[in-house]
């Protein structure tokens, strides 16, 4: 078995190289070893989504814990996208912590639903066995979420996640608190944890005392964090709801041009063969009717068809962002969303932004969403955000930051309708059936288009023996 790297070989190693490490050395550990202690590493919050990652990839449950709700936004956004929402990063304070495990609930559940590649792996494939297993919780918590009011959410909750990172202020109102690996990030183990020695780590310099919940009585500040919170969250669904609505319209282009067309051609073979029927029989009403009946349903057809055709021409070929290219759509969907607006120009200058990102990304254009991220640094008209990295609150006048709060909570409520509707269409229904088919090795919209091009052939071959 070759050795384990030494702590000072590991860290000069990229962060996920130290995770597995970290992770290793817990793995050939005892349940009653002591527990282990590292020093922090560079990049130390990179580390621990790191080490979350790869705790899911082996089927492990996690818990890190964090001195207070500080490291957790940078934390969220180092985590790997395809894990995310796998992920309860779950703030100590409760207005913040609502709307983190409602996002978090609607972009698992949205995930789910998408049932792509990410979707296929280990981790994802026990995340179902979970819900499975959970099937009445799961089915509560998204009664809670649709709820959308300030009722407490199911005690259970944190069952449905595999991966817990919070502070040890929300930690304490848990009922959930064993895990199959605990690890504690600059603070010393809480009297409430449920946890063996030899599954702790410690990483980093312990505090010497660990942060009480945040009690909040200045509105002002409680409405600049709850802004931080669901912009942060708005993002990340926002991100979902556009990879949603750009793999749909890929597959919409696949269907018209493989099954639509055929159809088009099938609806206006029926219509004429139906007129001729009934100008075979003028003084036969049900004739009439079908052949009107037949008429209007390849006229349907027929405008359908153009008005895909004329639509498509500026989209992209195929949707397949990078990485990459998700994280920086998030970022900006973060610094431009237009409900974070000061004033009507402000607003109009981020929708445009907005729609320029949009279009970018449905084309996994890296160098374009770069550029509407210089546009946003020369043309901006507001002070630092909180969400930016040691950058001071913007000192936003009162009702001016609740219109923000408020439009965001709004948004947040549509986005989580708008994929809802998606995913209950019968478009979306196909998209997944052929997708779910293609891992069978099938060709669904091949074989939808053989069976039309068979009835039209029938239809041909009755006409003309007629």
């Amino acid at each position: 078995m070759p050795s384990l790297p030494s702590p000072a070989e590991t860290s000069a190693l990229d962060p996920a190289v130290l995770a597995a490490a970290w992770l290793a050395h817990l793995g050939a550990a005892s349940r009653t070893a002591m527990p282990r202690e590292e020093a922090l590493p560079p990049q130390p919050l990179a580390v621990l989504a790191a080490f979350a990652a790869l705790s899911l990839a082996q089927g492990r449950t996690v818990v890190i814990l964090t001195p207070d709700d500080q490291q957790l936004p940078e934390i969220s956004a180092a985590l790997d996208l395809s894990i995310r929402p796998l992920c309860l990063v779950l703030p100590a304070a409760d207005f913040a912590a609502r709307i983190a495990l409602r996002a978090t609930l609607s972009l698992m559940k949205s995930r789910l639903a998408r049932d792509g590649d990410d979707e296929q792996t280990p981790a994802w494939r026990g995340q179902r066995d979970r819900i499975a297993q959970n099937g009445d919780l799961w089915q509560e918590a998204h009664r809670w979420v649709a709820r959308n009011d300030r009722s407490e959410w199911p005690q259970r909750v944190a069952d449905l996640f595999p991966a817990r990172i919070l502070p040890i202020a929300a930690y304490r109102k848990l009922r959930q608190r064993d895990s199959d690996i605990t690890l504690l990030y600059c603070c010393d183990a809480p009297p409430e944890l449920v946890a063996p020695p030899g599954s702790l780590l410690h990483v980093g310099s312990r505090a010497a005392t660990v942060s009480a919940a945040i009690a909040i009585a200045d509105i002002d500040l409680q409405l600049r964090m709850e802004l931080a919170q669901l912009t942060q969250d708005v993002a990340e669904l926002e991100l979902e709801l556009a990879t949603a609505q750009a793999e749909v319209a890929e597959f919409t282009r696949h269907y018209y041009d493989r099954v639509g067309r055929c159809m088009v051609e099938l609806d206006a073979l029926r219509a004429r063969i139906a007129s001729e029927e009934s100008a075979r029989a003028p003084e036969d009403p049900e004739a009439r009717a079908e052949a009107q009946c037949r008429r209007e349903q390849a006229e349907r057809s027929a405008g359908e068809s153009e008005r895909f055709a004329r639509a498509e021409g500026g989209e992209p070929g195929s949707f397949r962002p990078s990485v990459q290219v998700k994280r920086l759509f998030r970022q900006l969907a973060q610094k431009i969303h237009p409900d974070r607006a000061i004033d009507e120009a402000d607003r109009a200058w981020r929708t445009h932004l907005m729609a320029e990102a949009n279009r970018a990304y449905r084309a996994g254009d890296e160098v374009a969403l770069h550029e509407v991220a210089a546009l946003w640094q020369e043309g901006r008209r507001e002070p630092a955000a909180a969400t930016d990295p040691g950058a001071p609150a913007a000192p936003t006048p009162m009702p001016a930051l609740l219109r923000q709060v408020e439009a965001m909570r709004a948004r947040l409520a549509a986005i989580e309708s708008e994929l809802q509707k998606l995913f209950g269409s019968r478009l979306y229904e196909l998209f997944v059936a052929a997708r779910h088919a293609a891992r069978q090795g099938r060709d669904l919209l091949a074989e939808m288009a053989e069976k039309i091009d068979d009835q039209i052939r029938q239809l041909n071959d009755q006409a003309a023996a007629g």
